[in-house]
């Protein structure tokens, strides 16, 4: 049986049990045209919330690879667990509507290719989703995790600081920066899964294998790496807060955007947004009357306030949002 609140019902047949390429993709701009104009005190706690969750996944990742002999003899079967595990942040942070960085800049790069959104309010949306992340997830790391021992055995905290030197210091700075264009890749791809599926257990699943590969290939994910690095500093890895700064978390972020904005955001924009197969014949006509009056159509080429339905930062497609 197919399920759909009243606010959802009347965008395609009731049959129908997922969107269409195009209408998913009208909905991510959609999204991301309020995300710049949400509250700026609810997308700042909606961004910090998506720490914590987050954090959830990175630590049963660790906890997961906590196994010396398989570390040494079967390192595939650790990546392998991790990936199991890691995906449940994800899918946390997209079921419960919170704003995780990386997935914000593939949502706001498609308003921003539609013309729904300024360069000014995309740019504003990433540097506090940004930090409101690393905010909410190392109050996370310290206080639930390590203060609440979840590392207590010494294996753990061992391999917290193995991979951390793994992440940070083994690899080149180019290196890293690549890893991370395949890292977004993969989790906007999870997010472009998720928005196509209509009911709760094809998103599940829709999100779940894509991050299940990133984080079995090992790739750079800034967010989960400001939990993965700082937790094996403290406990003890050789390197510094500045020195992580420079070596992993900037090539990290820089290539999260190439991957969001450009292999993900800007493809499929390109792919659906941008011939006659655009225009989502099967919204009825009332929706697709209401966005082409839209003020972003009519009045401006961006939007500088939202509008009276998104005014509280809510919108329709809170379901779909991740």
């Amino acid at each position: 049986m197919i399920c759909a609140s009243p606010k959802m019902s009347g965008f395609i047949p009731q049959q129908e049990d997922a969107y269409t390429p195009q209408q998913a993709m009208q909905l991510i701009a959609r999204s991301g045209e309020k995300k710049c104009v949400m509250r700026l005190d609810k997308f700042i706690y909606n961004s910090i919330i998506a720490g914590p969750l987050l954090g959830f996944g990175c630590a049963a990742a660790l906890i997961a690879g906590d196994a010396p002999w398989y570390s040494d003899n079967a390192p595939g079967v650790i990546h392998t667990l991790a990936g199991a595990v890691f995906p449940i942040g994800l899918i946390l942070i997209a079921l419960t509507g919170a704003e995780l960085w990386t997935s914000t800049v593939f949502y706001t790069s498609v308003a921003f290719f539609e013309r729904r959104a300024s360069l000014f309010n995309v740019l504003k949306t990433w540097f506090l989703a940004f930090f409101a992340n690393l905010g909410g997830i190392l109050f996370f790391m310290y206080i639930i995790c390590i203060y609440g021992g979840v590392f207590m055995a010494e294996s753990a905290q061992e391999h917290c600081r193995t991979y951390a030197i793994g992440k940070a210091q083994s690899p080149g700075w180019h290196q890293i920066f690549l890893s991370a264009i395949g890292a977004n890749w993969l989790v906007c791809l999870a997010v472009y899964q998720g928005i196509l599926a209509r009911e709760v257990v094809s998103k599940i699943i829709a999100i779940w294998w894509p991050i299940f590969i990133f984080v079995m290939l090992g790739m750079d994910h800034v967010i989960a790496n400001m939990f993965l690095v700082p937790v094996g500093m403290y406990y003890g890895a050789p390197f510094g807060v500045g020195y992580y700064i420079w070596k992993s978390m900037i090539p990290a972020a820089l290539g999260n955007i190439v991957g969001g904005c450009g292999f993900v955001g800007l493809s499929y924009w390109y792919m659906w947004m941008t011939s006659d197969e655009a225009v989502p014949a099967e919204f009825d006509k009332t929706w697709v009357e209401k966005d082409q009056n839209h003020p972003s159509k009519e009045k401006s080429r961006f939007p500088h306030s939202s509008s009276p339905e998104s005014s509280d930062g809510h919108n329709e497609f809170n379901a779909s949002q991740v």
